[in-house]
């Protein structure tokens, strides 16, 4: 949580960035889409593009575009474990549907440590909003992928 405070904060320090540089969701949509593992090349694509445009060169934009790119695969990971989360219920009932619950919460911490720790250690230099936020985006998308595959037995 402390995570998200820190990188929600970027963005509310700086309300001019948050209108310039932006993410295009349906290239985040497109990568989830045509993903056939949790690590494809397109992970960081959209945050790329968004970097090419005014204002996301700088720190604070490279910051609000790698955010802008986690934004969406955060939304496309809560769909999927809803998705998840229904096809556990239908394979294995309510207790394995509360283990992914479980798996999840444990999950969110996990990734939350893991990138505030990444910020910690440079959190003397500008770049730490930056290498914060690309572990946040490259961590979520893995997720949202994970969570579209698991329980299937194809």
């Amino acid at each position: 949580m402390k995570l998200a405070w820190l990188l929600g904060g970027l963005m509310l320090a700086s309300p001019a960035l948050a209108q310039e540089p932006s993410v295009d969701p349906n290239a985040v949509r497109t990568c989830f889409d045509g993903a056939k593992d949790t690590h494809p090349g397109c992970i960081g694509e959209a945050a790329a593009a968004c970097q090419d445009e005014p204002g996301g060169d700088t720190t604070l934009g490279i910051s609000a575009c790698l955010q802008g790119e986690a934004q969406v695969w955060d939304d496309i990971a809560k769909s999927q474990y809803k998705a998840a989360r229904a096809r556990l219920l239908e394979q294995g009932g309510t207790d394995l549907a509360n283990m992914l619950l479980d798996a999840q919460s444990a999950w969110g911490q996990y990734r939350d440590a893991d990138c505030g720790l990444l910020y910690e250690i440079w959190k003397d230099g500008t770049i730490r909003t930056v290498v914060a936020s690309q572990c946040y985006l490259e961590r979520t998308a893995q997720r949202a992928l994970e969570l579209r595959d698991l329980g299937r037995m194809e």
